[in-house]
């Protein structure tokens, strides 16, 4: 694409904050401690957790970069990023994920394939841009429609970005077009993040942010959009990120079984204490996150001491100023939801927190039960072992 170009090498990486964990460095894969992640509702830029397949595009030429909207319509068109600014704009707070999040603890169970997540590959941002419902009534795609004149049902997203799973070719993605044209879904071309312009890691100059999916649908870096009639093709849709069940491995997995996973389930970590901590034994505070895909609020967090026989109800917030409701009007549908409980520790205790969703969606008690080759969706309840300190410092005696 003139103007925006993909490296070879991994010679020009943008730098980086010192303090991210990095769980693999070519390409680059990093996420923030669970403990910096939820200091605040919207998650800084450099906490952002860095998702990448291949080195990260870079931008020669601005004035010469476009994306092309082509396929399965009447009108083929040429976008600048002048064109795209034209277009009104919003401001959406969304939280994207990794499927892979919490695979780290998945993997414990029995060895999975993928990036080695903790709890942090998610994070929560105001994304500005023009709707992609605006866009695609530019080639004659009126707002909520399933198909095309020509037959188009979906919305395929191509990146500059090359990565070895497509065999040096470009990352793609789609979502159905039904989706993509309607405005309450508010799928977005991205060219800002947190209030300003998108970085190279996050995609620069413009992307996709799909809320409510799983952040691979996301598309970085964008090069094109074309309407085609069965959903996208690429390897990352057909032959990743799709769940299996436990029975399945690699000798004999059959990719074509299992639809491409969209939206992600309903989830929750503590991120106030490692999954093997060290307190004194009494109060201690309870905080991390909770999030539903689909725009499903939560409901509800639950909090145990006990290795889940008794539980309390744990205090969700998203804006300090609005108390949050799930689902309610002044809530952010898209978004996580924060929570925190100060609760009584005893010695050797078990802390779990599972999270309830607006549909009444709940999350699976064991990692076992969910378990799958690639490792994805990990939502099983988030258990946190305590040594309290007097026992620890008994025992190095």
């Amino acid at each position: 694409m003139p103007g925006l170009t993909a490296p070879t090498d991994y010679a020009e990486e943008p730098p980086r904050h010192p303090d991210l964990r990095i769980n693999s460095k070519e390409p680059f894969n990093a996420e923030p401690h669970r403990s910096a992640l939820v200091s605040s509702y919207i998650t800084p830029v450099d906490f952002f957790y860095k998702r990448n397949h291949g080195p990260i595009p870079k931008v020669d030429d601005i004035s010469r970069y476009s994306v092309s909207i082509n396929g399965l319509v009447n009108k083929h068109i040429q976008l600048s990023m002048s064109d795209i600014r034209l277009l009104p704009k919003y401001n959406v707070t969304a939280t994207l994920q990794c499927a892979g999040n919490k695979r780290t603890a998945m993997s414990k169970v029995r060895k999975v394939r993928g990036v080695g997540w903790d709890v942090s590959a998610l994070g929560n941002a105001t994304w500005g841009g023009a709707k992609l419902s605006d866009v695609l009534e530019l080639v004659g795609i009126p707002k909520l429609s399933s198909v095309t004149t020509l037959g188009g049902k979906h919305v395929e997203f191509v990146s500059v970005d090359k990565c070895k799973e497509e065999k040096g070719g470009p990352y793609k993605a789609s979502i159905p077009l039904k989706q993509a044209t309607d405005p309450d879904a508010d799928v977005l071309l991205a060219y800002e993040m947190n209030g300003e312009i998108i970085n190279r890691d996050h995609g620069y100059p413009l992307r996709v942010v799909v809320p409510g999916v799983i952040g691979a649908r996301s598309v970085k870096w964008l090069d094109s959009i074309s309407i085609i009639k069965e959903e996208c093709q690429g390897f990352f849709m057909q032959k990743d990120y799709k769940m299996f069940p436990p029975t399945v491995d690699w000798d004999n997995i059959d990719w074509s079984t299992r639809r491409p996973q969209m939206d992600f389930p309903v989830q929750s970590a503590i991120c106030t204490l490692e999954d093997v901590d060290v307190i004194k034994e009494g109060k201690a505070r309870i905080a991390g996150y909770a999030v539903s895909g689909g725009g499903r609020g939560i409901e509800r967090v639950d909090i145990s001491v006990d290795g889940g026989k008794t539980w309390v109800e744990a205090h969700r917030y998203q804006k300090s100023s609005v108390p949050y409701i799930s689902d309610g009007a002044q809530s952010d549908k898209w978004a996580w939801v924060l929570f925190e409980a100060t609760l009584d520790v005893p010695a050797n205790a078990e802390i779990v927190a599972k999270a309830v969703d607006s549909a009444a969606n709940i999350q699976p008690e064991k990692v076992e039960d969910i378990w799958n080759l690639r490792g994805i969706l990990n939502t099983s309840w988030h258990r946190i072992k305590i040594q309290n300190s007097v026992c620890v410092a008994q025992s190095k005696m």
